[in-house]
């Protein structure tokens, strides 16, 4: 009888908890059935094109000519990439786009989390001055030709700090981790001040620790926006020599002739040509996107978690 009873009181399965209660009811199975539909339809529609463009990188001329439209590689080579690393310009501009990626970045954050921590503390003097002045830029800007002028006088023009220094803090991702400082007790903060701490002591030992989830977030959005700027290098930087990946990218794409590419020739039997502009772009927009995919999963988890706990106080 006592086994019985405490089999009885077992808890329900969630499928049956949930029928119970009519949740269930608002996603009967049809429905579902077409939300699962659109999503891989719409996953489809976005995988495709890599996928295409993937397997352009891996085939020969001749096959691309045939197939303009394949999801596997047809007479599979390697040439592309053998001649995208033995590209000086390409790796040169693989090498600038990861400096420029890590420091800016690096910087972001610093300049980012240290006036955050500051805006998040209501008894700072002029605090509400301070944190319309940061409020103000994401609603007006003065333009490209001004800016462009500020930078010219600055010295900044074809130099690696054009791309840098202009976005070295954004206003939306310091409102999103001066929030997070804001929903943080301050109750941990003021029992390590009464050992003796400082300020600096408290932010490094105590509220950076309990921000990762929000630093990774905020890190991920600068970093993508370092890796993929074109603008910035497009307009400050007048020498080629100096160009990151994605210019060199939107060159190529552009201008068939931007690297001297050999077995370009139209007058060539397109049958004997194994190397052409198509695998060439292929092979760079696989080469410049592989990085940032593979760091990105190792930040997923703190995407969301940091979007939600920045996003609300209490």
């Amino acid at each position: 009888m006592v086994r019985n009873e405490r089999t009885a009181r077992k808890p329900r399965r969630e499928s049956d908890m949930l029928a119970a209660s009519g949740l269930n009811d608002r996603n009967p199975l049809w429905a579902q059935a077409i939300i699962y539909i659109i999503l891989i339809g719409l996953s489809l529609i976005t995988l495709l094109p890599m996928i295409n463009v993937l397997a352009f990188s891996f085939s020969e001329a001749r096959a691309i000519y045939d197939n303009p439209l394949m999801l596997w590689p047809h007479d599979f080579t390697l040439a592309a990439y053998e001649y995208i690393f033995s590209t000086p310009a390409l790796l040169k501009a693989f090498g600038i786009t990861i400096y420029v990626t890590v420091v800016g970045t690096l910087l972001n954050l610093i300049f980012t989390v240290t006036g955050a921590y500051g805006l998040s503390k209501t008894n700072l003097p002029g605090h509400r001055f301070l944190l319309w002045w940061t409020i103000v830029p994401m609603l007006f800007g003065a333009g490209l030709i001004p800016f462009y002028l500020l930078l010219k006088e600055l010295h900044l023009i074809n130099t690696m700090w054009a791309m840098i220094l202009p976005g070295l803090v954004a206003p939306f991702n310091l409102i999103l981790m001066r929030n997070f400082f804001w929903s943080i007790p301050d109750e941990l903060e003021e029992c390590v001040k009464i050992d003796g701490a400082s300020e600096w002591t408290a932010l490094t030992r105590i509220i950076l620790p309990l921000s990762k989830p929000a630093i990774a977030t905020i890190g991920l959005f600068y970093a993508v926006g370092h890796w993929n700027d074109y603008f910035s290098g497009l307009f400050y930087l007048t020498d080629n020599e100096k160009w990151p990946l994605q210019v060199l990218l939107r060159s190529i794409i552009i201008d068939m002739n931007a690297l001297n590419m050999r077995g370009t020739n139209l007058g060539q039997d397109v049958t004997k040509v194994v190397l052409t502009p198509e695998n060439i772009k292929s092979a760079t927009i696989i080469f410049s996107t592989v990085p940032i995919l593979v760091v990105y999963p190792f930040l997923q988890r703190y995407f969301v978690k940091g979007i939600m706990l920045g996003a609300v106080k209490g």
